[in-house]
């Protein structure tokens, strides 16, 4: 049976994602238009094959090879191979590694206090602007996000941490642009483009030049105590007590970077955006969080588990606009998928948005409503139906670092404000890497009165 799709084009299929708005708004179309396994075309890949039903995909959890045309334009940024589609049998060991501290709940909670004091220092300037000022939620909040990895990734060590953020900033723009490229009509002479090269191998050798130096101060084989760096809560140590290679403790570094910098801060901006316009469900969480932490402007790490409400708004809020909005893999076999063949060699995509809005799993999917997520209605709701961090062997080994880090900065900013949508401004999601708004976020912010009136 052949797997239904549009006609092929000429072009490989990039007009069609252009002209719908970016590939996981094209994905939303196809699934729309030809139901849940749709063959399409895309440019990199001979054979792709689109699956937006969570039972049937089931038949793919075990796939574990990437597709390496659709990530070449990060090859430039790893030296010791490109950590994104490394080959299953290479795969396994560092990603059993990299669990063993980004999933520990001793990682989590020793990093937890600095944590804190980044969101408590981004509260503190937002409490100082004029009331009528907006803040650009997504600027502001993946520049924390990226602050709060770098102290993550590199222990808190980083000579310059402002040096390095704008650093891995300029690195990862021009990584990007080779992946969105901007018209012709725009591009940049030669002289530009060798000046931005330039700036790119000066900044990305700034940053292999700071992991070294972290790598240098690791002192391997010391009975544990507070200047222990081989505890298995810390990236850098863990990687160079398993005798990784410096290349790829800096390549692991670079990628978890990568990985972490705006997820965390876009997943964040969503959720106030949609509690901004869903005032009930933002009463119920300042109410949770009042109870919960009483007159305490931040949570410990004990009181997370003492607020499901803010857990089930930020489930809510991945599931209606996921940070990466598609993931994908590589078939080494043949597959069926729901009577369908799909040959070796294909791509199977997997279009998280279209899953998280499939109304057979999610009944009136556009409406943001967090009690989607209370067990009563999460009982008998197929595994695969909600997959933010993707699925399998290849899903993001730092899903449950994000979502502290979510979690413990909703509680900081939604216990001392309340966010407003600025009058006027209009938000469009945008996929860029990560599902953003194209003008960002911008929100009014009013403090809170220790008895919650604002």
């Amino acid at each position: 049976m052949n797997i239904p799709g549009p006609e092929p084009h000429p072009d490989g299929g990039a007009g069609a994602i252009a002209r719908a708005g970016g590939l996981h708004a094209y994905q939303l179309w196809l699934h729309a238009e030809f139901g849940p396994v749709v063959r399409f075309q895309l440019p990199g890949a001979e054979t792709a094959v689109s699956i937006a039903d969570p039972v049937l995909l089931e038949a793919t959890v075990h796939l574990d090879e990437r597709p390496e045309r659709l990530f070449s334009f990060l090859d430039p940024l790893f030296e010791a191979g490109n950590l994104q589609v490394l080959p299953a049998e290479e795969h396994a060991p560092w990603r059993r590694l990299l669990l063993t501290v980004l999933a520990g709940r001793p990682s989590h909670e020793r990093h937890f206090a600095r944590f804190t004091a980044l969101a408590t220092e981004l509260a503190d300037r937002w409490a100082a602007l004029p009331a009528d000022e907006p803040v650009e939620l997504q600027r502001e909040l993946t520049g924390l996000s990226l602050r709060m990895i770098c102290a993550y990734a590199l222990g808190g060590e980083a000579e310059d941490p402002d040096g390095t953020v704008e650093a891995f900033e300029t690195v990862l723009t021009d990584h990007l642009g080779r992946l969105y490229q901007v018209p012709e009509a725009e591009a940049p002479g030669a002289e530009a483009r060798a000046q931005r090269a330039e700036r790119t191998a000066a900044a990305l050798a700034r940053l292999r030049a700071t992991v070294d130096r972290v790598i240098a101060a690791h002192r391997p084989g010391l009975p544990a105590g507070p200047d222990d760096r081989s505890d298995r809560s810390d990236l850098i140590g863990a990687l160079v007590e398993a005798g990784q290679s410096p290349a790829r403790i800096r390549d692991t570094v670079l990628a978890t970077m990568l990985a972490a910098h705006h997820t965390t801060g876009v997943a964040v901006s969503w959720t106030l955006h949609l509690l901004g316009g869903h005032p009930e469900a933002a009463e119920r969480v300042t109410e949770e969080l009042d109870r919960v932490l009483a007159d305490r402007a931040a949570p410990d790490y004990a009181d997370l588990p003492r607020l499901p409400y803010l857990e089930m708004v930020l489930r809510e809020s991945l599931r209606r606009c996921p940070p990466g909005p598609y993931g994908a893999r590589r078939t080494t076999g043949p597959l069926t998928v729901g009577g369908y063949r799909v040959p070796a060699g294909a791509v199977v995509f997997y279009p998280i948005q279209a899953v998280h809005l499939n109304p057979a799993y999610w009944p009136n999917p556009e409406l943001f409503r967090p009690e989607r997520f209370t067990p009563e209605e999460s009982a008998g709701r197929p595994r695969l139906a909600w997959i933010p961090f993707g699925l399998g062997p290849r899903s993001c080994e730092g899903a449950g670092l994000a979502v502290l880090e979510a979690r413990l900065l909703l509680a900081v900013l939604l216990k001392r404000f309340r966010f407003r949508p600025e009058p006027g401004h209009r938000v469009v999601p945008v996929e860029r890497f990560v599902l953003r708004a194209a003008d960002d976020i911008r929100m009014l912010v009013d403090a809170r009165t220790p008895d919650g009136a604002p």
